[in-house]
């Protein structure tokens, strides 16, 4: 097996499972990889070593005596104290089927690995796991994203599309700059403002997380306002881009209080086709897609997407 971490330091695994072959198993794929390891064998001991540790990634065996799998998952993405981003992985010694692989993801893991484990493959997978998480954790360091959200903030987001504004430069592509504002239709008016809006702010950022490329850098402008930088994009793939966010929030009414709400978004954009031709710059661009949504906003009427200095150009259904 080649798979070993191009770290600057050894990743720390913590393998949580109460069977002992199973645990050494995992050890012996692991610890001569170059993986510093810690185990845990209960539930209880699984979530208080997370938290004292914080590893770089965490594998759970489904079946714990005390706490099973998926809860232990759970209650580790609702700890504040344990990192938001660290992967888990969850395992079964037995049998398993989709619904085991399904309740694992909406627990949190980032994967559902079963018997018999292929040792290559999981070392690729956790590397790759383990690279994104302290790509995370440097951007958080250097106070690149929004904390509630996890998105990037202004200053993340002006990076990021500098960064992708030079590719585009050097490839002759295009990039489009597209700004989102999200409101809800009705909603109850004994409903405070500030839960609307933070249950306004969770639900267009895990929309956003879900349907976003992953070449595009998402991030929070602020109270409700977002922003994607979408490269190798033009004017129509930035109305196809917010058609798409909207179609996804129509499938995923924003709920409050056991009350269902549709979200519509408002958008601006700013696209060039080619953007070494282009007389801006990437954060320009930025500047302009935020004014175009300005701009939208403060005329009413159902235009829902605005073109940065143009009029109006499509309606979301």
């Amino acid at each position: 097996m080649s798979a070993r971490p191009s770290l600057p330091r050894p990743p720390l695994v913590l393998i949580a499972n109460d069977q002992e072959w199973s645990a050494r198993s995992l050890e012996s794929i692991l610890a001569p990889n170059g993986y510093a390891v810690l185990r845990a064998y209960t539930g209880r001991q699984t979530l208080q070593v997370a938290r004292d540790a914080q590893p770089d990634a965490v594998i759970v065996d489904v079946r714990m005596t005390d706490i099973d799998g998926f809860a232990i998952c759970e209650a580790l993405r609702a700890d504040p104290a344990f990192g938001r981003h660290t992967p888990i992985l969850l395992t079964t010694s037995g049998a398993s089927d989709r619904a085991q692989c399904l309740a694992a993801l909406r627990a949190g893991a980032w994967e559902f690995v079963a018997q018999p484990i292929d040792g290559e493959v999981l070392l690729v997978k956790l590397m790759n796991f383990i690279h994104a998480k302290r790509e995370i954790d440097a951007a958080r360091e250097e106070n690149l994203l929004d904390g509630p959200t996890g998105l990037y903030n202004m200053r993340g987001l002006a990076r990021r599309a500098r960064e992708m504004g030079a590719e585009a430069l050097r490839h002759r592509h295009s990039l489009a700059c597209v700004a989102l504002a999200a409101e809800a239709d009705d909603v109850d008016a004994a409903v405070p403002a500030d839960v609307v809006a933070t249950h306004l702010t969770k639900n267009v950022t895990g929309v956003l997380k879900r349907t976003g490329r992953l070449s595009d850098a998402v991030g929070r402008l602020g109270q409700n306002e977002f922003a994607v930088v979408a490269p190798s994009t033009e004017a129509e793939g930035a109305i196809r881009l917010v058609e798409r966010l909207q179609g996804a929030l129509d499938d995923a009414p924003m709920a409050v209080d056991g009350a269902y709400y549709r979200v519509k978004i408002r958008a601006g954009y700013c696209a060039v086709p080619n953007f070494a031709d282009s007389s801006v710059d990437a954060v320009e661009m930025l500047v302009r897609a935020a004014t175009a949504l300005r701009q939208g906003r403060s005329a009413g009427g159902a235009a829902r997407i605005t073109a940065f200095d143009e009029s109006p150009l499509r309606l979301v259904p």
